[in-house]
Parts: C-alpha cells; sequence; structure tokens
C-alpha cells in the first residue's frame, strides 16, 4: 500500500503539477520507466525523456494480456519522440500461479514484469501508478514495493486528472482522453484461468464494440463464470440493445455463453476469498 503525499498541493494546474513530477523525476539518475500503453505511463515517459534532464529507458513487455494496439502506441511514440525502448517479455503465462488467475494475480505478474527489467538495469524503475490508485486494492503495488520501484505520479500528488492535464497541455491528443485501460486479463473473474485464446477474444469484443461507441467510451469484456458480460460506461445506455446484439452475435460465433450488458464497475472481475 502507498501513503498519500503530506500535505496536499493547492495548485493544480497543468505547469504547476508537471514541475512538481520533474523536480521528481530529477531525484533518479538511470531511470528505467515501465511504460504499458496507458496515458499514465505513456505521459511519465514523455515528460522524463523532454524535461527530466537525465536519460531515461523505457521498457514495454508485449504479452497475451496486453492489447496489440498498446503496443503499437509505445512503438509509435518511441520512434518519434526518441525514446530508448526495449520490448521485453516478461514471462508471466509460465507461471501457474499467475495462469491460475487468484485475487492476486496482479502480484505474479508484475513481479515477473520488474525482475525482467531488472535483468536490464541496475538503475531505479518507475511505473505509472498515480494518487488514485492509493486505497485499492492492488497486489501488483506489493510486487512494486517489494522490487523498491518509484512511482513519480505518486510522490508527486498527481491523479489521473491531473495526468490528463498534463497530457493535454503538450498536445497529446491521441492518449490524452484514452479511457483508462487496465491489461485483459483484469477482464477473467477470479478463479477462471488466463488462457491466451480467452484474452484475445476480449481484445476483438472490445475493439469491435468501441468501434460502435465514442473512441474514448469505456468498454469491458467480462468473462465471468455465468458467460461474458459486456461492461459500458456511463452515458451509453441508449447503446446497450444494440451492444448486446452485436456482442451475442460475436459470443455464438465463438462458443461462448453471453449474459448481457451492464453499466461499468471498476474491478467487477475481482472476486475476494469470501465472495469466490
Amino acid at each position: 500500500m502507498l501513503d498519500r503525499p503530506d500535505p496536499p498541493y493547492s495548485d493544480t494546474s497543468a505547469e504547476a503539477l508537471q514541475a512538481r513530477l520533474v523536480d521528481e523525476l530529477r531525484r533518479h539518475d538511470g531511470l528505467t520507466i515501465a511504460v504499458s500503453g496507458g496515458i499514465d505511463s505513456m505521459t511519465l515517459a514523455y515528460v522524463a525523456h523532454r524535461f527530466g534532464g537525465r536519460p531515461v529507458r523505457v521498457a514495454h513487455a508485449v504479452s497475451p494480456a496486453v492489447p496489440p494496439l498498446a503496443t503499437e502506441r509505445v512503438k509509435t511514440y518511441a520512434a518519434r519522440e526518441g525514446w530508448t525502448l526495449n520490448v521485453i517479455e516478461a514471462g508471466e503465462f509460465a507461471d501457474p500461479a499467475y495462469r491460475a488467475n487468484p485475487v492476486n494475480r496482479c502480484y505474479f505478474c508484475k513481479s515477473h514484469l520488474y525482475d525482467r527489467i531488472r535483468e536490464l538495469t541496475d538503475g531505479p524503475i518507475a511505473s505509472g501508478a498515480n494518487a488514485d490508485d492509493l486505497g485499492d486494492y492492488r497486489p501488483g503495488l506489493e510486487a512494486a514495493a517489494e522490487r523498491g520501484i518509484v512511482h513519480p505520479f505518486v510522490a508527486a500528488g498527481i491523479d489521473k486528472a491531473g495526468i490528463r492535464a498534463i497530457a493535454r497541455h503538450h498536445g497529446l491528443n491521441d492518449i490524452s482522453e484514452l479511457p483508462a485501460q487496465p491489461c485483459l486479463a483484469s477482464r477473467v473473474e477470479t478463479g477462471i484461468g488466463i488462457e491466451a485464446g480467452d484474452l484475445a477474444f476480449i481484445d476483438a469484443m472490445e475493439r469491435t464494440l468501441r468501434h460502435d461507441l465514442a473512441a474514448t467510451e469505456t468498454v469491458r469484456c467480462r468473462l465471468t463464470h455465468a458467460g461474458v458480460v459486456i461492461e459500458v460506461g456511463a452515458g451509453a445506455e441508449a447503446a446497450h440493445a444494440a451492444l448486446a446484439a452485436t456482442a451475442a452475435r460475436l459470443c455464438s460465433q465463438g462458443g461462448r455463453p453471453f449474459a448481457g450488458v451492464r453499466a461499468y464497475r471498476r474491478g467487477s472481475a475481482f472476486l475476494r476469498s469470501d465472495e469466490a
């Protein structure tokens, strides 16, 4: 668990947020940033490279749990911005503990990720965790704490809204409004084994449904014990019937039971031991 910085900051302008972030980044020489392809770690890498004043390395893990579009986004930015990019395989799928999908699955995933990055560097490793992550059940942060991973956004007291403000400030319009996009394995309900074929199905379903909605709309394809459940963000209620028809067709084609459409609930695939 991470502690919230104290005292809270009063100036939340993009310039002030970035100044605090740069101060934190400059505390770390030879930084390697774990970049997933989402807005948090992408913005962190952008600011660190352009304004941190020291060379940084970017590490991106590819696996069936990482959407191909995320990898494409990282590679595009790396080529455009001149990042030193290492594309790695973290190897989590070789771990039976990860594939069993316990409630602390993220602990095993992040352990493999950070251990693999550690093979590349003796210097500090940073994540894109932000202040909104404080207090959540985040077993991946336990793995980070055990390995001394630094969290510059957290140290600077910057939350998701602040990260979006920094990204907009720099005209990063392709990432500034990206919906939260945790790994594909997060869509699989606790206790259902993680399989590469299931994750490919989830990715294809979400890409198809997102195409039918606004590009920034939250869409989740959940694999639950009851079947495939589609979750969409608030404001998309009028589209539920159309989404249900598309999802039912894709499920039928894939030989999977369809269990309906409902409102998005963060972390709804997690079942604690007393709920499983």
